[in-house]
């Protein structure tokens, strides 16, 4: 089983969750990193575009800190810090959509990616939840 695996044997303190995760968290940063690139360079699409570049690069940040957790409540507590990033990504992605400083339709697989992740995470802090009790 790989090392973020919740159903691992080995599951002891270091809580596991689904390793498919982290190359679409990072696979999302990277894509960020060259949305904000192509920004204009206007006050308000660089100030919104370091918002979402902050949060998007947190979401894959915090979830391979959450991998590493030495608790079950460890686990739990990083994975909701994943989700209010990827949350925050969402909203960032919105913003900039809905301002017209980007085609929407540019962002449209983006906004997707985190809503899919976010409700990943969320499952996968259920099913920890459930098995803290």
């Amino acid at each position: 089983m790989q090392p973020c695996d919740p159903t691992a044997e080995k599951a002891s303190p270091a809580i596991q969750a689904d390793d498919r995760l982290k190359p679409r968290t990072k696979a999302l940063g990277l894509r960020v990193i060259r949305l904000v690139d192509a920004l204009p360079k206007t006050t308000a699409a660089q100030v919104v575009g370091r918002q979402v570049l902050r949060s998007a690069l947190s979401v894959g940040a915090n979830y391979r800190a959450a991998c590493r957790a030495r608790s079950r409540a460890e686990f739990i507590s990083r994975m909701g810090i994943v989700e209010e990033e990827s949350d925050e990504t969402h909203y960032w992605l919105e913003i900039l959509a809905d301002s017209g400083l980007i085609d929407a339709t540019r962002l449209a697989a983006m906004l997707h990616e985190t809503s899919e992740l976010t409700a990943m995470v969320v499952a996968s802090i259920r099913t920890a939840r459930k098995g803290a009790k």
